[in-house]
Protein backbone atom coordinates (compact mmCIF):
# COMPACT_ATOMS: atom_id res chain seq x y z
CA UNK A 1 0.00 0.00 0.00
CA UNK A 2 1.45 3.31 -1.28
CA UNK A 3 -0.11 5.61 0.84
CA UNK A 4 -0.91 3.56 3.64
CA UNK A 5 0.22 2.44 6.90
CA UNK A 6 2.29 -0.43 7.08
CA UNK A 7 4.10 -2.37 9.55
CA UNK A 8 6.97 -4.86 10.18
CA UNK A 9 8.16 -6.88 13.04
CA UNK A 10 11.23 -8.53 13.80
CA UNK A 11 12.45 -9.59 17.29
CA UNK A 12 16.21 -9.86 18.33
CA UNK A 13 17.11 -11.32 21.35
CA UNK A 14 13.78 -11.16 22.94
CA UNK A 15 13.81 -7.17 22.15
CA UNK A 16 11.07 -6.60 19.29
CA UNK A 17 11.30 -4.08 16.94
CA UNK A 18 8.38 -2.15 15.45
CA UNK A 19 8.97 -0.34 12.37
CA UNK A 20 5.68 2.15 11.23
CA UNK A 21 5.88 2.98 7.63
CA UNK A 22 3.33 6.22 6.47
CA UNK A 23 3.37 6.50 3.17
CA UNK A 24 6.38 4.28 2.09
CA UNK A 25 8.55 6.37 4.66
CA UNK A 26 9.34 4.89 8.41
CA UNK A 27 7.95 7.79 10.69
CA UNK A 28 7.79 5.24 13.91
CA UNK A 29 10.05 3.23 15.54
CA UNK A 30 10.64 1.53 18.90
CA UNK A 31 12.16 -1.67 20.69
CA UNK A 32 11.00 -2.85 23.95
CA UNK A 33 12.29 -6.27 25.78
CA UNK A 34 9.69 -8.86 26.18
CA UNK A 35 8.92 -9.77 29.62
CA UNK A 36 8.14 -13.41 28.87
CA UNK A 37 10.14 -16.20 28.41
CA UNK A 38 9.19 -17.66 24.15
CA UNK A 39 9.31 -21.43 24.15
CA UNK A 40 9.41 -21.12 20.23
CA UNK A 41 10.52 -18.76 17.36
CA UNK A 42 6.70 -18.67 16.53
CA UNK A 43 5.28 -17.76 20.02
CA UNK A 44 8.12 -14.94 19.80
CA UNK A 45 7.22 -13.84 16.82
CA UNK A 46 3.18 -13.67 17.54
CA UNK A 47 4.13 -11.73 21.00
CA UNK A 48 5.91 -9.23 18.36
CA UNK A 49 3.14 -9.03 16.12
CA UNK A 50 0.81 -7.84 19.18
CA UNK A 51 3.69 -5.31 20.14
CA UNK A 52 3.47 -3.98 16.33
CA UNK A 53 -0.44 -4.17 17.03
CA UNK A 54 -0.83 -1.74 19.71
CA UNK A 55 1.73 0.66 17.90
CA UNK A 56 -0.27 0.46 14.44
CA UNK A 57 -3.45 0.96 16.99
CA UNK A 58 -2.23 4.11 18.15
CA UNK A 59 -1.28 5.75 15.87
CA UNK A 60 -4.19 4.76 13.70
CA UNK A 61 -6.63 6.43 16.10
CA UNK A 62 -3.78 9.77 16.14
CA UNK A 63 -4.20 10.12 12.32
CA UNK A 64 -8.10 9.49 12.84
CA UNK A 65 -8.09 13.16 14.57
CA UNK A 66 -6.61 14.85 11.09
CA UNK A 67 -8.94 12.85 9.54
CA UNK A 68 -7.73 9.90 8.18
CA UNK A 69 -9.72 6.60 8.17
CA UNK A 70 -7.35 3.79 7.88
CA UNK A 71 -8.73 0.05 8.40
CA UNK A 72 -6.86 -3.51 7.80
CA UNK A 73 -3.68 -2.22 8.18
CA UNK A 74 -1.37 -4.73 7.18
CA UNK A 75 1.50 -6.03 9.31
CA UNK A 76 4.37 -7.73 8.19
CA UNK A 77 5.67 -10.97 9.60
CA UNK A 78 8.30 -13.75 8.08
CA UNK A 79 7.10 -16.75 10.39
CA UNK A 80 3.44 -18.52 9.21
CA UNK A 81 3.27 -20.11 12.72
CA UNK A 82 3.23 -16.48 14.47
CA UNK A 83 0.21 -15.59 11.41
CA UNK A 84 -1.39 -18.67 11.74
CA UNK A 85 -1.41 -18.13 15.48
CA UNK A 86 -2.99 -14.72 15.23
CA UNK A 87 -5.34 -15.60 12.78
CA UNK A 88 -6.94 -18.57 14.48
CA UNK A 89 -9.30 -17.85 17.77
CA UNK A 90 -9.00 -21.18 18.84
CA UNK A 91 -6.97 -22.38 21.71
CA UNK A 92 -4.23 -25.27 20.31
CA UNK A 93 -2.49 -27.49 23.11
CA UNK A 94 0.78 -25.78 22.14
CA UNK A 95 -0.88 -22.18 22.42
CA UNK A 96 -2.36 -22.71 25.59
CA UNK A 97 0.52 -21.85 27.70
CA UNK A 98 0.74 -18.02 26.18
CA UNK A 99 -0.24 -15.13 28.30
CA UNK A 100 -3.86 -14.33 27.90
CA UNK A 101 -2.75 -10.31 27.11
CA UNK A 102 -0.48 -11.88 23.59
CA UNK A 103 -3.54 -12.60 22.71
CA UNK A 104 -4.65 -9.00 21.94
CA UNK A 105 -4.20 -8.79 18.11
CA UNK A 106 -6.64 -12.36 17.48
CA UNK A 107 -9.00 -9.55 18.16
CA UNK A 108 -7.94 -6.89 16.09
CA UNK A 109 -7.18 -9.44 13.18
CA UNK A 110 -10.93 -11.06 13.77
CA UNK A 111 -12.48 -7.20 13.55
CA UNK A 112 -10.77 -6.26 10.42
CA UNK A 113 -8.45 -3.77 12.12
CA UNK A 114 -5.09 -5.74 11.09
CA UNK A 115 -4.23 -8.06 8.75
CA UNK A 116 -0.81 -10.47 8.94
CA UNK A 117 0.68 -10.84 5.47
CA UNK A 118 3.96 -13.37 5.22
CA UNK A 119 6.88 -11.46 3.98
CA UNK A 120 9.91 -13.86 3.29
CA UNK A 121 12.89 -12.87 5.41
CA UNK A 122 15.00 -12.33 2.52
CA UNK A 123 12.58 -9.62 1.50
CA UNK A 124 12.01 -8.49 5.09
CA UNK A 125 13.20 -4.88 6.23
CA UNK A 126 13.98 -6.12 9.76
CA UNK A 127 17.39 -7.83 7.69
CA UNK A 128 18.39 -3.82 7.95
CA UNK A 129 18.94 -4.43 11.30
CA UNK A 130 19.58 -7.99 12.40
CA UNK A 131 21.78 -9.29 9.04
CA UNK A 132 24.87 -8.80 7.59
CA UNK A 133 24.10 -7.17 4.45
CA UNK A 134 26.16 -6.21 1.33
CA UNK A 135 26.39 -2.68 0.22
CA UNK A 136 23.61 -3.32 -2.58
CA UNK A 137 20.94 -4.78 -0.20
CA UNK A 138 21.65 -2.15 2.28
CA UNK A 139 21.13 0.39 0.18
CA UNK A 140 17.84 -1.15 -1.00
CA UNK A 141 16.38 -1.47 2.31
CA UNK A 142 17.58 2.15 3.53
CA UNK A 143 15.61 2.90 0.33
CA UNK A 144 12.70 0.78 1.32
CA UNK A 145 12.30 2.95 4.63
CA UNK A 146 12.04 6.10 3.09
CA UNK A 147 16.09 7.05 4.37
CA UNK A 148 18.52 9.09 2.58
CA UNK A 149 22.11 7.34 2.25
CA UNK A 150 24.45 10.34 3.92
CA UNK A 151 26.93 9.00 0.95
CA UNK A 152 24.76 9.44 -1.61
Amino acid sequence: MATGLTLCNFHIEKAPLVGVLLGGKLVSWTSKKQNSVSTSTAEGDYVSAGSCCTQVLWMRNQLLDYGFQLSKIPIFCDNTSAIAIASNPVLHSKTKHIEIRYHFIRDHVMNGDVELHFIPTEYHLANLFTKHLDEKRFNQLISELGMLNPDA
